[in-house]
C-alpha cells in the first residue's frame, strides 16, 4: 500500500436508512434501520501545490453537496443499485469521488455506520 509523504483528510457527515437482504432470519441488519454514518475521504500527495496543500480543503465541497443530494436522509436500498453495507459504500464514495468528481488526490474513504465500527476502501497502487 503506498504511503504519500502528505495525507489530508476530511470527514462529512449523513443519516440514511437501509436493509441489508439476504442475511439470516432474525439477524438485526436485515430489519429497516438507520444510521447516522461518518464518511471520511483521505488525500494524498509526495508534492504539494503551490499554495502548500495536497489539495485545498473547500475543493472538497463538492462530496458534501453530493452526499447531501444523494445519500443524505435518504433510504439507501432506493437510492444505491449496489447492496448497501458499509464496505460497498466506501468503495462507491471513493468511485465517485475520483471519477465524477474529479478528485484524483484521493486514496481512501472510510465509512462508519456506528461510532465502534469502520470499513474502509483502499485501492493497491
Amino acid at each position: 500500500m503506498k504511503r504519500y509523504l502528505y495525507e489530508i483528510e476530511k470527514q462529512f457527515h449523513f443519516s440514511s436508512s437501509h436493509v441489508l437482504n439476504g442475511l439470516p432470519e432474525g439477524h438485526p441488519c436485515g430489519r429497516l434501520h438507520g444510521h447516522n454514518y461518518i464518511a471520511v475521504f483521505v488525500l494524498g500527495a509526495d508534492v504539494l501545490n503551490d499554495y502548500g496543500f495536497v489539495v485545498d480543503y473547500r475543493a472538497l465541497d463538492s462530496i458534501k453537496r453530493y452526499i447531501d443530494d444523494t445519500l443524505d436522509h435518504r433510504h439507501l436500498n432506493d437510492v444505491l443499485s449496489f447492496h448497501p453495507t458499509a464496505e460497498n459504500l466506501a468503495h462507491y464514495l471513493y468511485t465517485t469521488a475520483k471519477y465524477d468528481l474529479n478528485i484524483k488526490e484521493i486514496i481512501e474513504v472510510r465509512v462508519s455506520e456506528t461510532p465502534k465500527t469502520w470499513a474502509s476502501y483502499r485501492p493497491n497502487h
